[in-house]
């Protein structure tokens, strides 16, 4: 076979994705009872992942509270998972329309697109079922996103996907097998999770290779911009206004969201399988360490 048209590891990696893409994937419309009722008693969140676990304000809450606020902070998740999959929905297309269409490595991309399509009508149906608002960043957050396509490429574009992608996923991991947990909402997580393994697989390979042939000179921006994006997905965790769900004025329980050390744990727990990745290829470095430091997803000694 002549050179050119040796199949490459991006090809490969592309072609076993599609195949276990085929093999198995959820169809929410079909796969989750959107009629089923809530469960009294049980939760939406794991009370030790809200933002105000182990905070004076969680201590005044009642039990019935409590639970109303892990309602409101899966609905922020929900919100946040609409907002990041059409983000990555437009930064896939930018690179399609600029690559080979007929490649292995474009049609997982089609794939992916797809399979972010379903999860945004998963979101809003989890949404609608839950009957919260639709929360997602704060507003001016989301106007500084829109430029996020534009300005982010290459390793600090998937660096990006994988942080939001891998700490969502490790929420929803520990969430999707819990008992305390509502049934539907536990369904909507292991739809996430099984789903979002193939796309962290393809965003890690995708890092991988970029910053194999990343010259010098540019290391220093995709290091800042890498930064800069996890540490606007990680802000966007919190949004102020559902905290007026249980009765707490808004800046009040972001203030203490974003003061709580219990807080600041469970980011860095969170982040514990993606943060290695990052250290090791490159793309953390002292050009973004000032958000890094700030969003909280460095390992300690870091």
């Amino acid at each position: 076979m002549a050179p050119a048209m040796r199949e490459t590891d991006r090809e490969k990696t592309a072609v076993r994705l599609l195949k276990s893409s085929a093999d198995k994937f959820y169809d929410p419309e079909v796969d989750i009872d959107w009629n089923a009722s809530v469960v009294e008693g049980k939760g939406f969140m794991l009370p030790h992942r809200s933002s105000l676990y182990g905070t004076h304000l969680w201590d005044a809450l009642s039990e019935e509270q409590r639970i109303e606020l892990s309602k409101h902070e899966m609905a922020q998740i929900a919100g946040l998972g609409l907002w990041l999959e059409n983000l990555v929905m437009q930064m896939l297309l930018k690179e399609l329309y600029d690559g080979d269409p007929i490649s292995s490595h474009a049609q997982y991309a089609l794939t992916e697109i797809a399979d972010e399509c379903r999860h945004s009508t998963m979101f809003a149906r989890l949404t609608v079922w839950m009957d919260c608002p639709v929360y997602g960043p704060v507003p001016w957050m989301r106007r500084l996103a829109k430029l996020l396509p534009t300005l982010s490429y290459g390793p600090a574009r998937y660096a990006a996907i994988l942080v939001a992608e891998e700490v969502l996923d490790r929420i929803g991991r520990e969430q999707m097998n819990a008992p305390e947990i509502q049934p539907l909402v536990r369904m909507v997580n292991r739809i996430h999770v099984l789903e979002e393994a193939r796309h962290v697989t393809f965003a890690r390979g995708e890092v991988t290779r970029g910053m194999a042939k990343m010259p010098k000179i540019e290391l220093a921006y995709q290091q800042a911009m890498a930064a800069q994006i996890s540490f606007l997905v990680i802000r966007s965790l919190v949004n102020p206004n559902l905290f007026a769900s249980v009765g707490i004025r808004p800046r009040d329980g972001a203030k203490a969201a974003w003061s709580n050390p219990h807080w600041h744990s469970t980011i860095r727990w969170a982040g514990e399988k993606i943060m290695p990745f990052l250290l090791e290829s490159g793309l953390v470095g002292k050009p973004g360490m000032y958000f890094w430091r700030k969003s909280h997803l460095l390992p300690e000694g870091h």
